[in-house]
Protein backbone atom coordinates (compact mmCIF):
# COMPACT_ATOMS: atom_id res chain seq x y z
CA UNK A 1 0.00 0.00 0.00
CA UNK A 2 1.28 3.47 -0.84
CA UNK A 3 2.29 5.72 2.01
CA UNK A 4 -0.02 8.65 2.69
CA UNK A 5 1.25 12.22 2.53
CA UNK A 6 0.70 12.49 6.29
CA UNK A 7 2.80 9.38 6.92
CA UNK A 8 5.56 10.77 4.71
CA UNK A 9 5.60 13.97 6.76
CA UNK A 10 5.99 11.89 9.93
CA UNK A 11 9.02 10.18 8.39
CA UNK A 12 10.58 13.53 7.53
CA UNK A 13 10.19 14.90 11.05
CA UNK A 14 11.34 11.62 12.64
CA UNK A 15 14.61 11.33 10.71
CA UNK A 16 17.59 10.71 13.00
CA UNK A 17 19.85 13.72 13.64
CA UNK A 18 22.56 14.28 11.07
CA UNK A 19 25.80 12.61 12.11
CA UNK A 20 29.24 14.11 11.60
CA UNK A 21 29.76 12.49 8.21
CA UNK A 22 26.49 13.89 6.85
CA UNK A 23 27.38 17.34 8.20
CA UNK A 24 30.87 17.09 6.72
CA UNK A 25 29.52 16.24 3.27
CA UNK A 26 27.10 19.15 3.50
CA UNK A 27 29.97 21.46 4.40
CA UNK A 28 31.66 20.31 1.21
CA UNK A 29 28.52 21.29 -0.70
CA UNK A 30 28.77 24.74 0.87
CA UNK A 31 32.45 24.82 -0.09
CA UNK A 32 31.51 24.27 -3.73
CA UNK A 33 28.75 26.84 -3.47
CA UNK A 34 31.20 29.33 -1.97
CA UNK A 35 33.72 28.67 -4.75
CA UNK A 36 31.20 29.13 -7.51
CA UNK A 37 29.06 31.77 -5.84
CA UNK A 38 25.94 29.89 -6.90
CA UNK A 39 24.35 26.47 -7.13
CA UNK A 40 21.31 24.30 -6.54
CA UNK A 41 21.57 24.19 -2.76
CA UNK A 42 18.24 22.68 -1.74
CA UNK A 43 18.32 20.14 -4.56
CA UNK A 44 21.78 18.93 -3.53
CA UNK A 45 21.21 18.78 0.22
CA UNK A 46 18.19 16.49 -0.10
CA UNK A 47 20.46 13.98 -1.87
CA UNK A 48 23.34 13.71 0.57
CA UNK A 49 22.40 10.56 2.47
CA UNK A 50 21.34 8.80 -0.74
CA UNK A 51 24.69 9.58 -2.40
CA UNK A 52 26.59 8.81 0.80
CA UNK A 53 25.14 5.32 1.18
CA UNK A 54 25.55 4.53 -2.50
CA UNK A 55 29.22 5.49 -2.58
CA UNK A 56 30.12 4.27 0.92
CA UNK A 57 28.25 0.98 0.97
CA UNK A 58 26.67 -0.04 -2.32
CA UNK A 59 28.44 0.87 -5.55
CA UNK A 60 31.38 -1.13 -6.86
CA UNK A 61 33.80 1.51 -8.06
CA UNK A 62 37.51 2.16 -8.47
CA UNK A 63 38.41 5.85 -8.17
CA UNK A 64 41.86 5.20 -9.66
CA UNK A 65 40.27 3.33 -12.56
CA UNK A 66 36.95 5.10 -13.18
CA UNK A 67 36.33 3.22 -16.44
CA UNK A 68 36.71 -0.22 -14.83
CA UNK A 69 34.51 -2.46 -16.97
CA UNK A 70 32.72 -4.25 -14.14
CA UNK A 71 31.88 -1.20 -12.08
CA UNK A 72 28.34 -0.35 -11.08
CA UNK A 73 26.92 2.74 -12.80
CA UNK A 74 25.24 5.65 -11.00
CA UNK A 75 23.47 8.23 -13.13
CA UNK A 76 22.38 11.46 -11.46
CA UNK A 77 19.44 12.16 -13.73
CA UNK A 78 18.48 15.26 -11.71
CA UNK A 79 21.74 16.79 -12.83
CA UNK A 80 21.11 20.14 -11.13
CA UNK A 81 21.80 18.37 -7.79
CA UNK A 82 25.36 17.83 -9.00
CA UNK A 83 27.07 19.30 -5.92
CA UNK A 84 25.97 16.21 -3.98
CA UNK A 85 27.62 14.01 -6.62
CA UNK A 86 30.75 16.15 -6.84
CA UNK A 87 31.39 16.01 -3.10
CA UNK A 88 31.19 12.20 -3.17
CA UNK A 89 33.56 12.02 -6.14
CA UNK A 90 35.95 14.30 -4.26
CA UNK A 91 35.53 12.39 -1.00
CA UNK A 92 36.30 9.07 -2.72
CA UNK A 93 39.30 10.36 -4.66
CA UNK A 94 37.92 10.52 -8.21
CA UNK A 95 38.84 14.22 -8.18
CA UNK A 96 40.91 16.31 -5.73
CA UNK A 97 38.96 17.99 -2.93
CA UNK A 98 40.39 21.32 -4.06
CA UNK A 99 38.49 21.00 -7.34
CA UNK A 100 35.31 21.86 -5.42
CA UNK A 101 36.65 25.40 -5.01
CA UNK A 102 36.51 25.82 -8.79
CA UNK A 103 32.82 24.92 -9.14
CA UNK A 104 31.26 26.82 -12.06
CA UNK A 105 34.51 28.64 -12.90
CA UNK A 106 35.13 29.15 -16.60
CA UNK A 107 38.13 26.79 -16.66
CA UNK A 108 36.76 24.18 -14.23
CA UNK A 109 35.70 20.61 -15.01
CA UNK A 110 32.83 21.08 -12.53
CA UNK A 111 29.95 22.80 -14.22
CA UNK A 112 26.40 23.39 -13.07
CA UNK A 113 25.44 19.96 -14.43
CA UNK A 114 27.59 16.79 -14.64
CA UNK A 115 29.49 16.06 -17.85
CA UNK A 116 30.61 12.55 -18.77
CA UNK A 117 34.06 12.30 -20.35
CA UNK A 118 35.10 15.45 -18.52
CA UNK A 119 34.66 14.52 -14.84
CA UNK A 120 36.07 11.16 -13.68
CA UNK A 121 33.28 9.05 -12.21
CA UNK A 122 30.41 10.78 -14.04
CA UNK A 123 28.59 8.18 -16.14
CA UNK A 124 26.23 10.40 -18.14
CA UNK A 125 25.84 14.07 -18.99
CA UNK A 126 22.60 15.18 -17.40
CA UNK A 127 20.76 18.43 -17.04
CA UNK A 128 17.95 18.24 -19.55
CA UNK A 129 15.56 16.55 -17.14
CA UNK A 130 14.03 13.17 -17.90
CA UNK A 131 16.90 11.62 -19.87
CA UNK A 132 18.79 9.66 -17.21
CA UNK A 133 16.47 6.69 -16.99
CA UNK A 134 16.60 6.11 -20.74
CA UNK A 135 20.40 6.07 -20.55
CA UNK A 136 20.22 3.73 -17.58
CA UNK A 137 17.96 1.31 -19.46
CA UNK A 138 20.53 1.19 -22.25
CA UNK A 139 23.34 0.52 -19.77
CA UNK A 140 21.35 -2.22 -18.06
CA UNK A 141 20.64 -3.91 -21.39
CA UNK A 142 24.32 -3.63 -22.36
CA UNK A 143 25.40 -5.23 -19.08
CA UNK A 144 23.07 -8.17 -19.72
CA UNK A 145 24.22 -8.61 -23.32
CA UNK A 146 27.88 -8.45 -22.28
CA UNK A 147 27.24 -10.86 -19.39
CA UNK A 148 28.45 -8.40 -16.77
CA UNK A 149 26.93 -8.32 -13.30
CA UNK A 150 27.15 -4.52 -13.13
CA UNK A 151 24.16 -2.81 -11.52
CA UNK A 152 22.70 0.44 -12.79
CA UNK A 153 21.32 3.09 -10.42
CA UNK A 154 19.43 6.13 -11.71
CA UNK A 155 18.65 8.94 -9.27
CA UNK A 156 15.75 11.12 -10.34
CA UNK A 157 13.98 14.11 -8.82
CA UNK A 158 10.27 14.23 -8.05
CA UNK A 159 9.81 17.31 -10.22
CA UNK A 160 11.82 15.60 -12.93
CA UNK A 161 9.45 12.66 -13.15
CA UNK A 162 6.80 14.99 -14.55
CA UNK A 163 8.68 14.27 -17.80
CA UNK A 164 7.02 11.73 -20.09
CA UNK A 165 10.38 10.31 -21.15
CA UNK A 166 10.76 8.88 -17.63
CA UNK A 167 7.64 6.77 -18.05
CA UNK A 168 8.55 5.67 -21.59
CA UNK A 169 11.85 4.39 -20.20
CA UNK A 170 10.05 2.76 -17.27
CA UNK A 171 7.85 0.77 -19.67
CA UNK A 172 10.94 -0.34 -21.58
CA UNK A 173 12.73 -1.40 -18.37
CA UNK A 174 9.75 -3.47 -17.32
CA UNK A 175 9.35 -5.05 -20.75
CA UNK A 176 12.96 -6.22 -20.71
CA UNK A 177 12.78 -7.45 -17.09
CA UNK A 178 15.82 -5.39 -16.07
CA UNK A 179 16.35 -6.51 -12.49
CA UNK A 180 19.88 -5.02 -12.66
CA UNK A 181 18.30 -1.54 -12.78
CA UNK A 182 17.17 0.53 -9.80
CA UNK A 183 15.45 3.91 -9.94
CA UNK A 184 15.81 6.19 -6.92
CA UNK A 185 13.33 9.04 -6.54
CA UNK A 186 14.51 11.98 -4.41
CA UNK A 187 11.01 12.82 -3.23
CA UNK A 188 11.58 16.16 -1.48
CA UNK A 189 8.13 17.33 -2.63
CA UNK A 190 9.29 20.76 -3.84
CA UNK A 191 10.37 21.59 -7.37
CA UNK A 192 11.74 24.82 -8.78
CA UNK A 193 8.46 26.74 -8.69
CA UNK A 194 6.79 25.31 -5.59
CA UNK A 195 5.24 22.17 -4.05
CA UNK A 196 4.97 19.19 -6.39
CA UNK A 197 1.44 18.43 -5.24
CA UNK A 198 0.32 21.85 -6.46
CA UNK A 199 2.26 21.86 -9.72
CA UNK A 200 1.77 18.22 -10.75
CA UNK A 201 0.59 15.90 -8.00
CA UNK A 202 2.47 12.59 -8.17
CA UNK A 203 0.39 10.57 -5.75
CA UNK A 204 -0.18 7.68 -5.52
CA UNK A 205 3.50 7.43 -6.47
CA UNK A 206 4.17 3.89 -5.28
CA UNK A 207 1.17 2.63 -7.22
CA UNK A 208 2.40 4.40 -10.36
CA UNK A 209 5.78 2.66 -10.30
CA UNK A 210 4.15 -0.67 -9.48
CA UNK A 211 1.75 -0.20 -12.41
CA UNK A 212 4.75 0.29 -14.68
CA UNK A 213 6.15 -3.06 -13.55
CA UNK A 214 8.66 -1.95 -10.90
CA UNK A 215 9.04 -3.66 -7.54
CA UNK A 216 8.77 -0.60 -5.32
CA UNK A 217 9.49 0.42 -1.74
CA UNK A 218 9.63 3.64 0.30
CA UNK A 219 12.26 4.79 2.76
CA UNK A 220 13.30 7.80 4.82
CA UNK A 221 15.91 9.26 2.50
CA UNK A 222 17.91 10.76 5.38
CA UNK A 223 18.09 7.62 7.54
CA UNK A 224 21.44 6.05 6.69
CA UNK A 225 20.69 2.71 8.37
CA UNK A 226 17.34 2.38 6.58
CA UNK A 227 18.90 3.25 3.23
CA UNK A 228 21.62 0.65 3.71
CA UNK A 229 19.04 -2.00 4.55
CA UNK A 230 16.92 -1.17 1.50
CA UNK A 231 19.84 -1.15 -0.94
CA UNK A 232 21.06 -4.51 0.42
CA UNK A 233 17.75 -6.06 -0.67
CA UNK A 234 18.19 -5.22 -4.34
CA UNK A 235 16.80 -6.47 -6.60
CA UNK A 236 13.47 -6.51 -4.80
CA UNK A 237 12.01 -9.07 -7.19
CA UNK A 238 13.53 -11.33 -9.87
CA UNK A 239 13.06 -10.12 -13.44
CA UNK A 240 11.61 -6.78 -12.33
CA UNK A 241 13.37 -3.41 -12.15
CA UNK A 242 13.33 -1.79 -8.71
CA UNK A 243 12.14 1.64 -7.59
CA UNK A 244 13.09 3.25 -4.29
CA UNK A 245 11.07 6.30 -3.26
CA UNK A 246 13.17 8.29 -0.81
CA UNK A 247 11.19 10.75 1.29
CA UNK A 248 13.54 13.69 1.77
CA UNK A 249 13.60 17.33 2.81
CA UNK A 250 14.71 19.98 0.36
CA UNK A 251 17.59 21.92 1.91
CA UNK A 252 18.06 19.31 4.64
CA UNK A 253 20.53 20.46 7.30
CA UNK A 254 19.96 24.19 6.92
CA UNK A 255 16.92 25.05 9.07
CA UNK A 256 16.41 28.37 7.27
CA UNK A 257 16.38 26.62 3.87
CA UNK A 258 14.38 23.46 4.53
CA UNK A 259 11.19 22.99 2.50
CA UNK A 260 11.67 26.38 0.86
CA UNK A 261 11.42 26.58 -2.95
CA UNK A 262 13.47 29.79 -2.84
CA UNK A 263 16.47 27.57 -2.03
CA UNK A 264 16.08 25.43 -5.14
CA UNK A 265 18.89 27.54 -6.62
CA UNK A 266 20.89 30.43 -5.23
CA UNK A 267 22.97 32.89 -7.22
CA UNK A 268 25.39 35.58 -6.05
CA UNK A 269 25.61 34.09 -2.57
CA UNK A 270 27.05 36.71 -0.17
CA UNK A 271 29.80 35.78 2.32
CA UNK A 272 27.52 36.32 5.32
CA UNK A 273 25.05 33.73 4.00
CA UNK A 274 27.88 31.26 3.45
CA UNK A 275 28.92 31.84 7.06
CA UNK A 276 25.37 31.13 8.21
CA UNK A 277 25.37 27.86 6.29
CA UNK A 278 28.66 26.73 7.83
CA UNK A 279 27.40 27.70 11.28
CA UNK A 280 24.27 25.57 10.84
CA UNK A 281 26.42 22.55 9.96
CA UNK A 282 28.79 22.59 12.93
Amino acid sequence: MAMTAEAAEVIETASPPLDERSKYLRRLVVRGLEGGGRGHVGSSLSLIEIMRVLYDDVLRHRPKDPQWRNRDRMILSKGHGCLALYVMLADKGFIPLETLDTFCHRDSILGGHPEAGKIPGVEASTGALGHGLSVGVGMALAARMQERDSRIFVCTGDGEINEGSIWEAAMCASKHKLDNLAVIVDYNKIQSAGPTREIQDLEPLVDKWEAFGFATTEVDGHDVAELRAVFRRLPFSPQRPSAIICHTVKGKGLPFAENDANWHHKAKVPPELVADMYAALR
